[in-house]
């Protein structure tokens, strides 16, 4: 049966947006079993369990516990689910969440509907602007966390010999592509960050000036053909070719290849959400390290673009693309059309060669939610552009993805910039 997931229209009232959004998370949910959803197979991924109650967590805390006479579901939840907010309490340890087998998903799910319930009288009676803010925001988590979701349940599969499937539907193959092209982008005086009106996280604030030289991008994202050329060129037994973190990376975890790549039979195979199948060459290569994508970059005689340069080329491009639409949950090819930019959205988070840093004059915002962002702003990289399993309308040109460099659960990928020619 095919995934059908609500549609989430910016234009409609708050109180449509917030079922939409709360409904499409438990449209994720439902292909999965009890078991499924208990699981965490490493430290960095959380069971979807934890993930529909950490997001009503939040609603609970922010919104309604603030209000007199609010009861809350269950007392010791404000430990069990609070992921990193140190100024509102203790947290239950990251690494042992998959111990907890109670709650089970029945109790969670009715914790959901007690805050989905009083939520929406909340909004029924009417917010001010700062009440209104803060929902959007936490709407705006929940859609990172409908992502983290799909990543991390895809994670805890790829652990099962059995190889199970979240969508059970086949991906057609792709289409051939063509060589890999580059767009010439003037630089000079360039502006980045968000402003105006709408929706954005702190972290995308304030809009400022950076110089930048002319560069070139390429115009679509590096395919599974073109790094399994790195591969079989012995890219992962050539240290000239890594950082000094990332070679240790290498023979550290034994990294020879993608981290869902699989051989079977002598051939390579990829596991993604639909299963296992064979590589397909004209597809995006995805769940790469910051290390790898650099890595590939230097021995294709290039380099990351900053995440500046990436801003500027997407800047006035429509945020549109292969997101998270029904059952697709998986890059697609790009077109033979090489005289464009493509796949700046969707499809997979682009690395950048930027570190996490704050923008000249960042202020993080006032109290918990300034713990958001602010406090994460070291040690790890900036990715741009959205993937096939970020909720449609949640991705931006300013939007500030990061990650640590060695990680790869992630849906990620890259795209090549070099100096002009």
């Amino acid at each position: 049966m095919a995934l059908s997931l609500p549609e989430v229209s910016p234009n409609a009232d708050l109180g449509a947006r917030f079922r939409a959004v709360r409904d499409r998370s438990v449209a994720l949910a439902q292909r999965l079993t009890p078991e499924d959803m208990t699981v965490q197979s490493m430290p960095d991924v959380s069971p979807t369990k934890w993930h529909l109650a950490h997001v009503t967590w939040f609603f609970e805390t922010f919104l309604l516990k603030p209000l007199p006479g609010y009861r809350a579901f269950h007392s010791d939840f404000e430990v069990l689910f609070n992921s990193y907010y140190n100024s509102v309490g203790e947290q239950f340890p990251r690494a042992q969440r998959g111990l907890v087998t109670r709650p089970g998903v029945a109790e969670v799910r009715s914790y959901r509907e007690h805050v989905d319930e009083r939520m929406a009288e909340l909004i029924a009676r009417g917010m001010d602007s700062a009440g209104a803010a803060l929902v959007e925001v936490g709407l705006q988590h929940e859609m990172q966390h409908q992502e983290l979701l799909l990543m991390d349940i895809l994670h805890v599969f790829a652990q099962n010999p059995l190889s199970p499937a979240f969508l059970e539907e086949p991906l057609p193959r792709a289409a051939a592509g063509g060589a890999q092209s580059f767009r010439g982008m003037s630089g000079g005086l360039a502006e980045v960050g968000f402003e105006g009106a709408g929706f954005c996280f702190d972290n995308e604030r304030p809009r400022h000036k950076c110089w930048l030289e002319d560069y070139e991008l390429g115009t679509r994202l590096v395919t599974n053909g073109e790094y399994l050329e790195f591969v079989q060129d012995g890219g992962y037994r050539a240290p000239l070719l890594w950082l000094a973190d990332g070679w240790h990376a290498v023979n550290q975890e034994n990294w020879s290849a993608p981290a869902y790549w699989r051989q079977v039979g002598g051939e390579w195979h990829e596991f993604g959400l639909h299963g296992l199948a064979p590589l397909d060459p004209g597809l995006p290569v995805a769940h790469l390290s910051y290390y790898e994508a650099e890595a590939f970059a230097a021995w294709a005689g290039a380099r990351l673009p900053t995440e500046a340069e990436w801003e500027h080329a997407a800047d006035g491009a429509a945020a549109l693309g292969n997101f998270m639409h029904g059952s697709r949950l998986h890059p697609k090819e790009a077109s033979s059309d090489a005289s464009e930019l493509q796949q700046l959205y969707g499809d997979l988070w682009e690395w950048t060669a930027s570190a996490y840093l704050p923008y000249p004059g960042f202020v993080a915002a006032p109290g918990a939610l300034g713990e958001y962002n602010g406090k994460f702003m070291v040690g790890q990289m900036v990715l741009r552009g959205g993937a096939c399993v970020t909720p449609p309308g949640h991705a931006r040109a300013t939007y500030r993805n990061f990650f640590y460099p060695q990680q790869r659960w992630m849906f990620s990928g890259l795209r090549l910039a070099r100096a002009p020619r």
